[in-house]
């Protein structure tokens, strides 16, 4: 640990700890609750049991859209989208009439945690499971005299130290870049942290993975078990190492389809299209991402860019009037009740129930890769998601005040107590 620095340090108008031991927030993208639940009841997480007991367990609430940028970009920075502009995983730029993916740096509007402990003098090291979140998790760290490491495992095999403070990172984890569609993925980012702990030394250490397990596999079944198993066994080295730990989540994860097992659906570019003309309106899915095989881009939060003259309020009360559209709101509204960015918002948000999701128009979903049920996010019944320190923190609120993106500030807390639970 880097004994020559300040006793606290503030980024983004919070204050925290100057951490004694390594605070470590870990984000399992998808973890509904109810995962750690099953996994335990098998007896399958003994350390995260005997963490939930001896620690504090509490339940925290997501930013919305529960989606993995805003989620990830807000335990990044300690704040809310209306503050660091990432809203979703894809915007529309109204001026260029584009759909623009928002991984670029140019998006964030604030500096991150990581960026401000670095500058502090701090050992800082990054690991995410895809690519996509890389730069924007790295943004503002330098990589030229061994302080930082910022890679992921989908790109792992191609790491310079110039860019991510670490030749080929795969050799180094000593296991092969794996298929970005697989709970291999996620392995690799616990793998990584437990070396990176052990070797680097790092200050603060942020681990997320990716969801492709929770998108297809509901809680309690052999595949999901076996992920948190797989988990299990790498936080207990991560807590055997004296490491103080948040783990949290992006969001939660529910069932979306019907009996049959097809996607449920409702097709709100289909609808706003009937009703004001082909195109007229333009519906976006925040959801949107390269990697779309195990959602097909359907979740359960969408907005809708409306016309010019057009009538928000009847067009907000059709939307609200159809089953399982549980809120539909303006602009003005989405973004006090939510902290959005009001510029990356468009005239209305659409918000699905639990098990049901939004969709643009029928034929722009390719669904052919959904070998499972539908399961995916994004609305307000995926936004109760898990909070466990491993140690005692007497002060922690549970949901709604308890925040995902309030990790770094209780890991660095904790950090801070120097001595375990």
């Amino acid at each position: 640990m880097n004994d020559m620095s300040p006793t606290q340090i503030t980024v983004n108008d919070r204050t925290y700890a100057d951490p004694k031991v390594c605070a470590i927030a870990i984000c399992l993208d998808g973890c509904e609750p109810a995962y750690l639940d099953e996994a335990i009841a098998a007896g399958l997480m003994p350390t995260l049991d005997r963490i939930r007991k001896t620690g504090t367990d509490r339940m925290a609430h997501s930013v919305i859209p529960s989606f993995t940028n805003p989620n990830n970009m807000s335990i990044a920075t300690g704040r809310p989208p209306a503050i660091h502009g990432i809203c979703g995983n894809f915007l529309f730029d109204p001026d260029t009439g584009e759909e623009v993916m928002m991984n670029d740096p140019k998006f964030l509007r604030v500096s991150t945690i990581f960026k401000a402990f670095f500058d502090a003098g701090k050992k800082v090291a990054v690991v995410t499971a895809k690519d996509k979140l890389r730069a924007l998790l790295g943004h503002g760290l330098r990589f030229d005299d061994g302080r930082a490491i910022c890679f992921s495992a989908e790109k792992s095999d191609t790491t310079t130290i110039e860019e991510h403070g670490i030749v080929d990172g795969s050799t180094w984890t000593d296991m092969p870049v794996p298929e970005v569609y697989s709970a291999e993925l996620s392995e690799f980012v616990f793998k990584a942290g437990v070396k990176l702990l052990k070797e680097f030394k790092p200050d603060m250490m942020y681990l997320t993975t990716t969801d492709y397990v929770q998108h297809k596999y509901a809680p309690g079944i052999k595949e999901a078990n076996d992920f948190y198993e797989m988990f299990d066994k790498y936080l207990t080295e991560l807590d055997e190492l004296g490491a103080a730990i948040v783990v949290t989540a992006d969001h939660g994860m529910k069932p979306k389809h019907h009996s049959d097992g097809s996607p449920a659906v409702i097709y709100v570019q289909d609808l706003l299209d009937e009703w004001l003309g082909k195109d007229a309106a333009r519906v976006i899915l925040p959801i949107t991402d390269p990697y779309v095989v195990h959602h097909g881009a359907l979740g359960s939060f969408g907005t809708a860019y409306l016309p010019d003259g057009t009538n928000r309020e009847d067009i907000i009360n059709r939307l609200s009037a159809i089953d399982d559209i549980t809120l539909v709101v303006g602009n003005e509204e989405a973004c006090e009740r939510f902290e959005l960015p009001a510029d990356r918002i468009g005239d209305i948000v659409v918000i699905s129930g639990e098990n049901m999701t939004v969709g643009t128009s029928e034929h722009r979903h390719d669904l052919a890769a959904l070998n499972e049920p539908l399961r995916s996010h994004g609305g307000l019944t995926e936004q109760e998601v898990p909070f466990i320190v491993n140690r005692v923190m007497e002060d922690l609120p549970n949901a709604p005040e308890l925040r995902n993106f309030d990790a770094f500030f209780y890991a660095t807390k904790a950090a801070a107590m120097q001595t375990s639970s």
